[in-house]
């Protein structure tokens, strides 16, 4: 039996689960960090062609994307009327805009005389007008002027408002769908919006973004962030304070899947420290994500762990930081790594401390690389005004995620230049396979299954009603 009653399965690493590590608390946990729905997506492997197929990568474009929710920023990239964000997407482009009754609406970003993108670069306007003939459109995408109406009668008794896409917003952040008849966003992430409500991922700011374009596909390269037991080989500097084998996978529903990773507790895959070890190793320079800002004065105190222990600290600083109350704050929420995947290209940290988002797409219309955008989201401090959102900083194939150590810190870049590394030799071994398969894991790999058999549900439910007969 492990620690939460329930008899071991065969699809579990057999070190101390996720649900040993929670009955070490000393406050109250939430339900939401117990382990949930863990349904059978079988064992079945995928065809390595999906990777790489270009018939396969327009069925995605047809009826995946043109029908999810899709993170295109932060309201506070917009926060004032005019604003404007440029999300792009397959060749498609939109803008992302504060109207002047301050809602947000996303219009397809390019004018209807000639086809020309009416901007290019995010920014502020109270009008959109096409640089090519100066056809005009109010900043509400109603139509404005036509230099040259007298010759467009058969404008006269048209509505020439630009399209829109859908817009919802949650946590701070705007999210569009192409689909008119989309569900609300709500509909696909409730599980997320309401374990997340204790965060405040509102009232947090974008402290740093970083977009690095891979040669990948957009699926391998999620994948990559999308499971912890690869950290023996790719990332064996963690090893000695996180719990990555034996994480805990499960999907809320079908569009939401988890993954919790025990922070302060030796993985599987080497021998156990002592906490002193652990605790040496959790305020060492270099590690990464860290829970606490350095220096940490003092040592571990005795009989103590250390993952209590630097959840006091972090509880501690982050106080004093934003002036806020932690005291009920689980040592799992100031310290591990709980991901929230959305349905199809996002990943949201839980927790307290600083949280990372990530967002994957194609790089265009090539299914052999893709845009990751990685966020680092931090509480308001209790002092001053709003800090401003960061910019984004854009780093190209070649560029190292090293470029970006000013944003993300050395050890975090260090980590993610491990998983870069590994992206292009994917890709051309899929290519290289002699069997032409992937395979995953039942249980360690669940949320990339479910990623697949949502991709082949949308590509089925679409190509069903292309094919309905209309009466």
């Amino acid at each position: 039996m492990d620690g939460s009653g329930t008899p071991p399965r065969g699809d579990r690493h057999p070190a101390e689960s996720y649900e040993d590590i929670l009955a070490l608390e000393t406050r109250p946990v939430p339900n939401y960090l117990r382990e949930g729905r863990v349904p059978d997506l079988g064992a079945d492997p995928i065809a390595a062609s999906r990777y790489y197929d270009r018939d396969f990568f327009e069925l995605e474009a047809k009826y995946v994307w043109s029908r999810t929710w899709q993170m295109a920023c932060r309201e506070e990239d917009i926060p004032n009327p005019g604003d404007y964000h440029i999300y792009e997407i397959l060749g498609k482009s939109l803008i992302v805009t504060r109207t002047p009754d301050r809602g947000i609406k996303a219009f397809h970003n390019a004018c209807l005389h000639r086809g020309r993108k009416l901007v290019t670069l995010n920014g502020c306007k109270d009008e959109f007008k096409c640089p090519y003939h100066g056809f005009t459109w109010k900043s509400d995408g109603t139509f404005k002027e036509n230099p040259i109406g007298w010759d467009f009668p058969q404008w006269a008794e048209r509505d020439m408002r630009l399209p829109e896409a859908r817009v919802d917003t949650w946590g701070g952040f705007v999210f569009i769908n192409f689909d008119p008849a989309a569900e609300p966003l709500m509909h696909f992430i409730q599980p997320l919006a309401t374990d997340f409500e204790r965060f405040d991922y509102a009232g947090r700011y974008r402290a740093a973004w970083v977009q690095k374009k891979v040669r990948c596909n957009w699926k391998a390269t999620s994948e990559a962030f999308m499971e912890a037991h690869h950290s023996v080989t790719t990332h064996p500097q963690i090893l000695p304070g996180i719990a990555d084998a034996n994480s805990q996978y499960d999907c809320p529903n079908d569009y939401v899947w988890r993954q919790f990773s025990a922070t302060g507790v030796t993985s599987p895959f080497i021998p156990r420290l002592s906490e002193q070890e652990i605790f040496d190793y959790l305020t060492s320079g270099g590690r990464g994500r860290r829970p606490v800002a350095e220096p940490v004065e003092g040592g571990l105190p005795e009989g103590v762990t250390a993952r209590s222990h630097m959840a006091e600290l972090a509880r501690a600083g982050l106080a004093a930081e934003t002036g806020a109350d932690y005291s009920k704050a689980t040592d799992a929420e100031m310290l591990d790594a709980i991901l929230y995947n959305v349905f199809p290209n996002m990943s949201f940290w839980a927790g307290y401390v600083s949280n990372i988002t990530y967002r994957w797409r194609p790089n265009g219309l090539d299914p052999e690389s893709a845009i990751m955008d990685i966020m680092i989201l931090k509480p308001c401090p209790k002092d001053g005004p709003r800090p401003k959102p960061a910019p984004v900083l854009e780093l190209g194939l070649d560029d190292p995620m090293a470029a970006a150590a000013d944003q993300l810190g050395a050890g975090l870049c260090a980590v993610f230049e491990q998983d870069m590394g590994n992206l292009p030799y994917v890709q051309e071994g899929l290519h290289t396979s002699g069997t032409g398969l992937v395979h995953f894991g039942k249980y360690s790999e669940l949320r990339l299954r479910a990623l697949h058999k949502m991709i082949d549900r949308y590509i089925a439910e679409g190509q069903a009603r292309s094919t309905e007969v209309k009466i």
